[in-house]
């Protein structure tokens, strides 16, 4: 009889589902706690996709490898990684000769938008390469099944999703998968690494399709195991089947909350609650729900099945709530819940506790704009948005020629619109380089524009009916961390802003917030919110930590040659 293949983590066997992470397998295994930080705590999955890097581990001697990215391999040995883990010895370059890619246009991001760019564009004529982080296309919202034949082929979403993915090899796209895009010091100079190789990508055009990571939202015990972001939990399950706990409480503001939970308890998962931050529907909100309805009915359906799912589980939905501290060690055992006035403070006396081992918290999306900031594109803070987005037009253009960002990166407005701005990006671009597109082309593109105004119209009406006070720490306590990675507390950050440190770049300097390696993705966003408070001033283009190579962490020997020479 054949046994199912496994890997060592600390000595223990754990078993290797088809296609699964290293953290989809452990977490599978009840296994939680990974990194070790420099105070002594364990940390966990958190975002699954890659940005927080708090599920670093050791495998077979390497450390800094992302467990929710590393396919789990049979006979591997994966440890701990403790806060200051042994270097090799001997470093060699990752690859001595640096490859070169010449192409008319570049795609970065394999989700929604940047499928349906590359794929377009390819069917237009343009030699396109499409590059990705992940071992699989379709990002986020797309994100396909480890085994293929496990998904139901009543899953629109997934086969929305393979159908896009399809369509674009078949349009003759290059894809290359595994690469992260680490540098970007012009169009002739695109700087990626995989596994093993490094790329230098240079193209006429580059079309952007970075998506966004969801917020942080500090409070006490939101850096436990098992609490991590609903991204997470979603990518787990739809991607790996596995659940993120046995009793599983969600919190957050959002659809995309009542979508996972609702899919959770389709698996079989036990949900013990559903914490909405906005107040329940009322008369006053019922012109974003005809909104809604009038610009794609279909996902006002999927809503209603979303709750009906909760309501026959007998799950409540808690509106005008929120998660505000997480008890634990090791993992969380239970939350406490409470009630919010309209300006989001906690009402006294409103406090209840749910006994649950997995917390998902899921409060919107930041843009990721590391890219298009490194070329020097434009970028505001939409008022009332509250986060930095490259400025483009409708059809995904920036300030600067040739160059596109679409999708999430441009501000959050869902799929579906990221689908119909990378179809107008990619037409866009094959004009650009080309000098025209067919009429066949031509017709396509203005049922792009009708699906984009179509699809802004939903989003204004969902932020209306999700309409919510937008959290920074007012719900950390003095000593909870604000910045993950160095350990960082609200009364840190506070004491330096009390001497006169008036920007994310001072606090930086003198509390270390942001140097470690998320890179300052979940912090940057609420110091910065701190600083503009304390002095007065609206959140800009310069209110965040400054962009700057590498924009993701990387090793140092991929950029080294064999003689220790970039």
């Amino acid at each position: 009889m054949n046994s199912s293949p496994t890997f060592s983590f600390d000595g223990r066997e754990i078993p290797i589902r088809d296609g699964a992470t290293i953290a989809a397998a452990l977490i599978a295994a009840g296994e939680s706690e990974l990194k070790q930080t420099r105070q002594g705590e364990r940390r966990g999955v958190f975002c699954g996709m890659g940005v927080c890097q708090e599920c670093l581990v050791e495998v077979d001697g390497r450390p800094g490898q992302r467990a929710c990215m590393t396919g789990a391999r049979a006979g591997i040995r994966v440890r701990h990684q403790p806060a200051l883990p042994q270097m090799p010895t001997r470093v060699s370059a990752a690859d001595s000769d640096e490859r070169v890619r010449r192409c008319e246009l570049l795609v970065v991001g394999g989700g929604p938008a940047g499928l349906s760019a590359a794929a377009v564009a390819a069917e237009a004529g343009l030699d396109v390469v499409l590059v990705d982080e992940r071992a699989k296309l379709g990002g986020q919202y797309f994100k396909q099944p480890a085994d293929a034949g496990a998904s139901s082929p009543t899953d629109s979403q997934f086969a929305a999703g393979r159908a896009l993915i399809e369509r674009t090899a078949a349009a003759g796209v290059e894809i290359r998968t595994g690469l992260q895009v680490w540098g970007v010091f012009g169009l002739d100079a695109i700087c990626a690494i995989g596994a093993d190789v490094r790329w230098r990508f240079e193209c006429d055009a580059l079309i952007a399709a970075p998506g966004a990571y969801e917020r942080g939202l500090p409070f006490p015990g939101w850096t436990l195991p098992g609490v991590m972001t609903t991204g997470a939990a979603q990518t787990l399950w739809r991607s790996y089947r596995v659940a993120p706990g046995t009793r599983i409480l969600v919190s957050g503001n959002g659809p995309l909350n009542l979508q996972v939970a609702a899919e959770l308890v389709d698996g079989g998962a036990t949900v013990v609650g559903v914490a909405e931050l906005a107040k329940a529907p009322v008369p006053g909100r019922l012109r974003g729900l005809t909104r809604m309805a009038l610009a794609d009915p279909g996902l006002i359906r999927d809503g209603l099945r979303y709750r009906a799912t909760l309501a026959r589980a007998r799950v409540p939905v808690m509106h005008g709530s929120l998660v505000v501290e997480v008890h634990g060690r090791g993992r969380p055992r239970s939350a406490v819940v409470v009630a919010v006035d309209r300006l989001g403070r906690p009402r006294a006396g409103s406090e209840r506790r749910f006994d649950a081992d997995a917390v998902l918290l899921g409060f919107g999306f930041v843009p990721s704009t590391d890219i298009a900031r490194a070329l020097g594109c434009r970028h505001e803070v939409p008022a009332g948005a509250g986060d930095l987005v490259t400025v483009v037009d409708e059809r995904g253009a920036t300030s600067r020629e040739h160059v596109w960002v679409v999708g999430d990166g441009a501000g959050i407005r869902g799929a579906r619109h990221a689908q119909a701005q990378g179809e107008l990006a990619g037409l866009d671009a094959a004009r650009a380089l080309r000098g025209s597109i067919s009429e066949t082309l031509a017709r396509r593109e203005r049922a792009a524009l009708r699906a984009a105004a179509r699809h802004r119209h939903f989003q204004c009406g969902l932020r209306d009916v999700f309409l919510a006070h937008r959290h920074q720490e007012e719900l950390a306590a003095p000593e909870t961390p604000i910045c993950r990675c160095e350990g960082v507390s609200r009364d840190e950050v506070e004491r330096a802003l009390d001497d006169g440190a008036g920007h994310v770049g001072a606090i930086k300097r003198v509390t270390r917030a942001g140097m470690g390696p998320c890179q300052g993705r979940y912090c940057g966003p609420v110091i910065a919110a701190m600083a503009a408070r304390r002095t007065g001033q609206a959140l800009g283009e310069l209110s965040g930590f400054a962009p700057a190579p590498p924009v993701k962490p990387i090793e140092i020997r991929a950029l080294l040659d064999e003689t220790g020479a970039r």
